[in-house]
């Protein structure tokens, strides 16, 4: 089949065992970025993916961060989607009450009440450094300057975690996408975009390349919608089950380079 762009994934999908790309990965698409486009797709910020495409050698290449509530090109915003402050607020108010770790992201603003055990270890996979300052300064701020967040993540021990979910199901459902990708994790967006949406967008106003032609690659279950909307959707094998489901073809393991040896593989230059 000829593949017209490819999308992927980073965590669990792109990235070796080291959470870093592997020579073999960075090869393949250096092989093929000259004739088909190669989009990051991610729940990190910019930041978090801005070395990554640069590795890559695709920094003219679109970005699309936060599962697409953020989608940059040369650090000019092609489309921008936030959860509004007054919901943030509220989001906020009640993780303090319990006692739950919330990192607040808008672009490449990252901010933690504290440098806990949370924080350093998002840090330390993504090599971005956060912001320590209180949420309500950090909300208040927000509201001054007319922000809301492209992400809200909550982090602490499971039973925490259920509780704050519950919470978020009781008064943001219709709002907000609650997507838990661990027991111990929460990551909080505006429920009107996806991965999906953002590749839809971004396909018809700036590739002018039908969804068909698209190969796409995932993991976990934000990737579903994804995988079953380009022609060719591509699971690694350590994907969720739910995710194995609805791709087309299952590749190696993240920590094998499944991505790479599709790649190599199925283009063909």
């Amino acid at each position: 089949m000829p593949y017209r762009i490819v999308f992927t994934d980073i965590d669990g999908t792109l990235l070796n065992v080291n959470r870093e790309l592997s020579d073999f990965t960075i090869r393949e698409i250096l092989r093929i970025k000259s004739q088909i486009p190669v989009v990051l797709i991610s729940s990190r910020m910019p930041s978090g993916m801005l070395h990554l495409q640069k590795q890559l050698g695709i920094e003219n290449q679109p970005l699309i961060c936060y599962n697409g509530g953020l989608v940059l090109h040369n650090n000019n915003i092609l489309h921008s989607t936030t959860i509004p402050i007054e919901d943030v607020h509220s989001i906020t108010q009640q993780a303090t009450s319990i006692n739950l770790h919330l990192s607040l992201y808008h672009a490449n603003e990252w901010y933690v009440p504290n440098n806990d055990f949370w924080a350093q270890r998002e840090a330390a996979n993504t090599k971005v450094t956060p912001v320590v300052q209180d949420l309500r300064t950090t909300v208040d701020t927000w509201k001054r300057e007319h922000k809301g967040a492209h992400k809200i993540m909550c982090m602490g021990d499971e039973e925490s975690v259920d509780t704050m979910f519950e919470y978020l199901q009781q008064n943001f459902e219709n709002q907000l996408h609650l997507y838990r990708s661990k027991t111990t994790y929460i990551e909080i967006a505006s429920k009107s975009i996806s991965k999906k949406t953002a590749i839809q967008n971004i396909l018809s106003s700036h590739y002018k390349i039908d969804i068909s032609d698209a190969l796409a690659f995932g993991d976990n279950y934000n990737d579903i919608e994804m995988i079953e909307a380009v022609g060719t959707g591509v699971a690694v094998a350590n994907a969720k089950k739910e995710t194995l489901q609805a791709a087309q073809h299952i590749t190696l393991p993240a920590k094998e380079d499944g991505v790479a040896q599709f790649i190599k593989d199925h283009i063909l230059l």
